[in-house]
């Protein structure tokens, strides 16, 4: 049964900031590279006139680094195609829809997302909707994930909030 997650993040750049580096491809290009992946790649980015932004990314991590809860269901390399799609700024305020999935594995991730200001200058508001079809075991692969995104959530703000001071 899948699990829900909510979690969020704050930003020291104002929320146009913070949108405006999503737009742009050095700013994925370095965030990739930063993510501790073993191997990554930006698939594709496009931009909307509507200042909105669809992004694809695929990340693997070698088989010798994965925790053993995930080398007990998953032989060999994980390879983790993310998606998000970023509507343009309205009212100062962005929405975003996210999707996960592992290559060769019953995992998959869904969630909705909220860039808006908030008294430390800009909250990413983050649900995230995690399903692994292992029987029996799934609920606690999920809970692992579920603790993953939360690192993942922090890491990103922290390099968007470095890119940002360094790119401004």
């Amino acid at each position: 049964m899948p699990r829900s997650f909510d979690m969020a993040a704050d930003y020291e750049g104002s929320v146009e900031q913070v949108h405006e580096a999503l737009r742009d491809e050095q700013y994925w290009l370095a965030r990739l590279a930063d993510s501790g992946a073993d191997d990554a790649s930006l698939d594709s980015i496009r931009l909307d006139d509507d200042g909105g932004v669809a992004v694809t990314t695929t990340q693997i991590l070698r088989a010798d680094r994965l925790p053993g809860i995930v080398t007990q269901f998953h032989r060999g390399d994980l390879e983790i195609q993310r998606m998000e799609c970023w509507t343009g700024l309205v009212d100062g305020k962005a929405k975003a829809t996210v999707a996960g999935a592992v290559s060769r594995a019953p995992v998959s991730l869904s969630g909705d997302a909220q860039l808006g200001p908030s008294d430390a200058h800009t909250r990413l508001a983050f649900r995230a909707t995690v399903e692994v079809r292992i029987p029996l075991v799934g609920g606690k692969v999920e809970n692992f994930i579920g603790n993953q995104l939360v690192e993942l959530l922090i890491a990103e703000q922290r390099f968007t909030t470095m890119w940002i001071a360094e790119n401004r």
